[in-house]
């Protein structure tokens, strides 16, 4: 990892810039910074194998750090600065880091350049693996995975970009959205960018208008994000903005059609598609649109297949560090979760989770589809339909004038009996998890709408 980290940081001029908010660092300063830091981290014990807990909000500090863990050699443990105390500790037990990296001073909203580094020493393990980054599923039906990738597995998903059609390339300026703590952010923004030489922009908040500032002043190439970046955007449109924009995509969570296609009408360009998981990394990539559920052809490198009606990818060893999971790798297969299916030209289609299908009066509905429906409503901005024996929907709502009942009415002219919600509760927002997924666990969604209720917010069937 060290040599890999190494030859992505030395791999452009000195003057190239690669990350930019107000201010703009060049490689060279880069560089510099991250050597600083790997200094200081080196001066109190934190070389090879050192296991590293990184509690850091979005900002140039959070991504030098992270690289200069890894010019180290040490196992960076990647935690959402979003989760509570008791959240976080909760991940440290599992994980048991030697270290911990988190800001010196209070936490600012959205995304700031530079905060305060404080390293604490703590009670942990060095690491048992040659995994060099760890991170952890959603969390969004249970209890978090510890998940671990390799740094062969890292250097193979970069490769994959840099040989994808379309994608950012050098001297292009890349509006990244997705947080640079999970997945996507950091191996698609931050480890692609420093590789084909992208240019990183970040904006202050998700809000319509600081995406729209940024895309401006920097004129952007392109803008990466979650569906609800776009979801924002196209609710509150400005097509000069991003008029430089040549292409986007979304990654994370699958776009739901219709925010894709508003975004088009918006905007007059598609939003593609990069659809991964956190234990493979990104599997599929449409830079120019598609219609969903397709999330495009396979990426360079990787093989998958569906069987049993599940979408599985080969991987030559388990990505899960705290204990093997058979029903999800068994024999150098990784079973998504996802069911899918191929098109003749090689598309993969998304079907919906493995446990998006229940059986309701000894009726089949798949709950994707009662989702759909729901989102359809001009008032409703998101929607889950959960199980498994009557189906109860959790809607968060763009208008305080939206009722259950409104939306029962919604669904009854749209849906066989058997497939209606039997309870809707309607909300402002739904709670997400700490990687911006929307929760599909029934008891904290349940939780957070009876806080909402509680406090005099919609109300519910």
């Amino acid at each position: 990892m060290r040599a890999f980290i190494s030859g992505l940081l030395h791999r452009h001029d000195d003057s190239t810039p690669i990350f930019s908010h107000r201010n703009t660092v060049t490689h060279g300063l880069l560089r510099a910074d991250v050597s600083a830091h790997a200094a200081r981290f080196e001066a109190v014990g934190i070389g090879e194998g050192s296991t590293v807990a990184v509690q850091v909000p979005p900002s140039f500090s959070h991504l030098e750090a992270v690289l200069a863990l890894w010019t180290l050699g040490a196992q960076v443990i990647s935690i959402d600065h979003r989760l509570r105390p008791a959240e976080a500790h909760a991940l440290h037990a599992l994980t048991r880091p030697q270290f911990l990296v988190h800001p010196s001073g209070e936490v600012a909203r959205g995304f700031q350049e530079r905060y305060g580094l404080v390293v604490s020493p703590v009670d942990g393990a060095p690491a048992s693996s040659a995994h060099r980054l760890v991170q952890f599923s959603s969390g969004s039906t249970g209890r978090s995975k510890v998940i671990g990738r390799s740094t062969s597995s890292l250097v193979d998903e970069v490769a994959r970009f840099e040989a994808c059609e379309g994608v950012p390339r050098s001297g292009e300026r890349l509006l990244l959205l997705n947080s640079p703590a999970h997945s996507f952010g950091l191996i698609g923004g931050l480890l692609h960018s420093l590789a084909a030489g992208v240019h990183l922009v970040f904006a202050a908040s998700p809000a319509a208008s600081d995406v729209q500032r940024q895309a401006r002043a920097f004129e952007v190439d392109f803008i990466t994000g979650l569906p609800f970046h776009f979801d924002l955007l196209a609710y509150s449109p400005d097509r000069s903005a991003l008029s430089s924009a040549r292409g986007a995509f979304a990654g994370g969570e699958l776009m739901p059609q219709e925010v894709a296609s508003r975004f088009l009408t918006e905007y007059g360009f598609p939003v593609g598609e990069c659809f991964g998981t956190t234990e493979t990394g990104a599997l599929t990539m449409a830079v120019g649109g598609t219609v969903r559920p397709s999330v495009g052809p396979l990426m360079p490198g990787i093989t998958a297949r569906v069987r049993d009606g599940l979408v599985e990818v080969a991987l030559p060893e388990t990505p899960y560090l705290s204990s093997d999971d058979p029903s999800r790798y068994s024999g150098g297969w990784f079973r998504t979760g996802d069911r899918g299916e191929f098109t003749p030209s090689g598309e993969l289609r998304l079907l919906g989770r493995a446990d998006s299908l229940v059986v309701v009066r000894g009726n089949k509905v798949d709950l994707t589809e009662v989702e759909h429906v729901l989102r359809g409503h001009p008032l409703v901005t998101e929607a889950v339909a959960l199980g498994p024996s009557e189906i109860r929907a959790y809607v968060g709502t763009s208008s305080s004038a939206l009722t259950a009942d409104a939306l029962t009415e919604w669904c009854t002219e749209r849906l066989a009996e058997f497939k209606l919600p039997q309870h809707i509760h309607v909300m402002d927002t739904l709670p997400r998890t700490a990687t911006g997924k929307i929760v599909r666990s029934m008891e904290p969604l349940h939780a957070s709408y009876l806080q909402a209720h509680s406090a005099g917010n919609n109300g519910a069937k």
